[in-house]
């Protein structure tokens, strides 16, 4: 089956040239675009797309608030949302993330990359590029970390730490267990693990908190 597919962006251009490079890849259908957040939002919840690609910058409604409505703390079903933004650097990809999205794309993204990046949002992964994710975590983030972060349900084991670390640094699921010498599966159940401790729903909030908490400067 394809992943359904919504896109968002206020400018029609760049809608249309998203949704050309989207439909080139296999397996993916746009089913709805959106010119504003409202939009997005509204197009979501009555067509329930498997992924949500969301412009940062848009009218009405921005795609910070829209991600927050479609996948935030609070939603019990929150959908698979990715941002777009035209700077990696981008302080408003930060909210975002913090909103709930699961990554983000830049709007010069080739199709092979946008298509990667909706397979894995689908699939429930978090970063497609993940070293570009952890640089801006740490550019917004990490100057931030003043001991407010929630402190995790119970105490992390030395491994779930060592995968911490290694999320945080944007490392993908086989490059930690190529570094720790663990199997796939083992790396699954340390993130699933992490999730439940620290209440975050994703690995982009485990790199968040790992970043805010301090705990990565510490390693150092």
């Amino acid at each position: 089956m394809s992943i359904r597919v919504l896109l968002a962006d206020d400018q029609q251009l760049v809608r249309t040239g998203v949704r050309v490079l989207l439909e080139s890849q296999p397996g993916i259908e746009v089913v709805a675009e959106a010119s504003n957040g409202q939009q997005a939002v509204e197009l979501a919840h009555r067509l329930r797309p498997d992924v949500c690609l969301l412009d940062i910058r848009m009218p009405v409604m921005d795609g910070v608030e829209a991600t927050r409505l479609l996948a935030g703390p609070g939603v019990a079903d929150p959908f698979a949302v990715v941002v777009i933004t035209t700077f990696d650097l981008d302080e408003h990809v930060h909210d975002a993330l913090r909103a709930g999205a699961r990554g983000f794309l830049l709007k010069d993204a080739g199709p092979v990359l946008l298509g990667q990046a909706v397979h894995a949002a689908a699939a429930g992964d978090a970063l497609i590029a993940p070293s570009v994710t952890a640089r801006l975590l740490q550019t917004f983030a990490s100057g931030r970390h003043d001991g407010g972060a929630r402190p995790p349900a119970e105490p992390l084991t030395p491994r779930e730490d060592d995968v911490l670390l290694a999320v945080a640094r944007g490392r993908t699921n086989t490059e930690i267990g190529d570094e720790l010498f663990i199997s796939l599966s083992t790396v699954k159940t340390h993130i699933a693990s992490l999730m439940a401790k620290l209440g975050v729903r994703n690995r982009v909030e485990i790199a968040l908190w790992a970043y805010e908490s301090g705990r990565l400067r510490d390693s150092r």
